[in-house]
Order: C-alpha cells, then structure tokens, then sequence
C-alpha cells in the first residue's frame, strides 16, 4: 500500500482535530498536510480549484456539483451539525412574532446554495407552511465568490430572488429594516474572522435592538425538531477528488476508518475538555445526551439514511437539482456498509 502525501482542508471540528494533529492517522497516508479554513472559504476554493485531495464539503453544493459531473465523491462522515433554520434573526418592526408570518417576507441568505439555506427553507416549508415561493429571497456572496459561481448557480424558476449589493450586508439590511429576517449570528461576533460581508460591513444607522432571534428558545426548537424527525440535519460532508480516488480506491475506506477513530476519540474525551468558564458545562452534556442520546453525530449511511433524503428531497424539490440520487451513490462503495 502506497505511503501517500495529501491534503486536506477543513474546518477545526472537534471529530476530526484528532486525525489532524497526529493521534490518528490514515493507513497508507505517510503526510497529512492540512489547512484550517472557514466552510465559505473552504468550498468555493475546492468547488473552484479542486486544490486539495480531500476536502470538506457542503453537502448541497456537493448534490449540485455532482448533477454537474464535477469529479469527486464522499464518505459518509459528517463533521457540523446543527438546526440551521433556528439560527434566523428577525427585525422586530418586521411584525414576525413566530415562522408562520414569514410568508411574504424578506429573507436573506449568505449563499442561496448553501445547505443551512437548503435547510431554512425546507423546514420553513415542511414545518411552518412558510412556501419557498411566499418569500423574497436576498442573497449577500457575489457570484464570483460563492459556491454557485462555480457550479453555474441560476436562481430556480418560480422564486423571487434578489441579491444583495456590494455595498450592504446581511446585517446591514436586517438592522436597517430591508430584510425582514436573516442569519445574522456571525455579525454579533466581530471578534472572529469571517469573512462574509455581515462582519466586514457593520450596520450603520440601525438600531441593533431591533433584531431578535426567531425562535428565542433554540433549545427548544432544536428538541422539537429532534423528536419529529429523529436527527440534527448535518450541513457538511468529507469528498475525495476523483482523480484520487480513481488511482487510490483504497483510501475512501482508510479514510473513513480513521475518521470513525478520531470521532470516537473525540467523543471519549468531551467531558474533560469542556472549558471551566462554562460553570454548568456538565450539566448542558447531560442535558444534550438526554434529548439526543449518547451519539448526536453519527456516521455511516444506515445512522443518516433519514436526513440524507430529505436533503436529497429538499434539493430536488427547490429546483436546485434535476433529479433525485439514491443515497447509496453519493458515497464511495467501500464505506456503505461501514
């Protein structure tokens, strides 16, 4: 078996750090050199460069990539997780008291491809009657720097959709009342560096108290959604490119495997790793083992099966994809029954 270099670009999730800073390693990988990126970064760079030989990757971008004949294919390992439709931020003069009154109004998404949008808008959809085609979508990334601009992204048939200018942001126009809702958390964190433009470009003239979460509980809406559907919604995948994986079949397996080692190694050192800021640390463990069981982020197709169409579904159903896949497909044939 060959003693390969590669390399690999992700975000620093915590199930996968251990396969990244050397406690795990690949069999028949002698070198991993990696690079720490932020998911928006990340996918347009592999999206439009095809850089490394493995990458993390939006799962929606991926479906689309795929019925684009873009070469690469994934393993069913899932790095992020997290209830992307309860991350929406609201201007309260919007007259929005719950999801049912966004019908007919102003959303903004970073990128209309993205998964957390596919997920928005299919949970509107599916759990608040809120149709896709009831809103005025506004979209924030430039073509030239979002996923689409690299799959050829055309606005669906039959949705409104606007995009945002230069000039302004996500923050700006939900501060300043021009969006009604729209994910904005990031704005509120300008120490980190994002680079989407609600952190570069801060509202100006708006009165910041205006904007609330949609749903001020999202523990709660994160319970509710856990019992009607059985899974936390996973945004992100791990692709090999396919030139790799053609001459290499072997490593979708090797790669998996240690995945599957250092999520487990992650999982079994949680509770000593949480930070002694968080004085009741502890207790939120218990409390997310309790709702979601011992395992929130499974791997393997089998554990996913669920959430995997219904992002198949979603994809086909809001015109971003011509057809539906079997999931089967979308992995590499030596990790489907792993």
């Amino acid at each position: 078996m060959a003693n390969l270099r590669l390399s690999f670009i992700t975000g620093p999730h915590e199930r996968v750090m251990p396969l990244l800073d050397g406690r795990v390693k690949i069999e028949g990988v002698e070198d991993l050199t990696y690079t720490i990126s932020d998911p928006s970064v990340t996918f347009w760079r592999q999206l439009t460069f095809g850089e490394f030989e493995i990458s993390e990757m939006s799962l929606s971008s991926y479906l689309i990539a795929r019925s684009k004949g873009m070469d690469m294919i994934a393993i069913p390992a899932f790095p992020a997780r997290r209830f992307m439709h309860s991350e929406l931020f609201i201007n309260v003069d919007s007259g929005v008291k719950k999801p049912e009154d966004l019908a007919g109004k102003r959303i903004g998404v970073g990128d209309y491809q993205q998964t957390s949008a596919l997920w928005t808008r299919g949970v509107l959809e599916h759990d608040f009657g809120v149709s896709q085609h009831q809103v005025e979508w506004w979209m924030e990334r430039s073509e030239d720097l979002s996923h689409g601009g690299a799959t050829g992204f055309v606005p669906p048939r039959g949705i409104k959709f606007q995009r945002i200018p230069e000039n302004k942001s996500l923050a700006s126009m939900l501060v300043n009342h021009e969006l009604d809702a729209a994910p904005v958390g990031r704005a509120f964190r300008p120490e980190q560096n994002i680079v989407d433009r609600s952190t570069r470009i801060r509202a100006s003239g708006g009165d910041w108290s205006k904007v609330k979460p949609l749903f001020p509980d999202k523990i709660a809406e994160g319970t509710r959604f856990f019992k009607a559907h059985g899974f936390i919604p996973a945004n992100h995948t791990i692709v090999i490119r396919g030139d790799v994986y053609r001459k290499y079949p072997w490593l979708a397996f090797n790669l998996y495997s240690a995945l599957l080692e250092a999520k487990k190694l992650a999982e079994e050192t949680l509770a000593r790793r949480i930070p002694q800021s968080l004085v009741f640390g502890p207790e939120y463990l218990a409390k997310t083992r309790e709702i979601f069981g011992q395992d929130p982020f499974p791997y393997g197709i089998d554990a996913n099966r669920q959430f995997l169409q219904t992002n198949i579904d979603f994809s086909y159903e809001q015109g971003l994809t011509p057809t539906k896949e079997q999931v089967e497909d979308l992995f590499a044939p030596s990790t489907r029954t792993v």
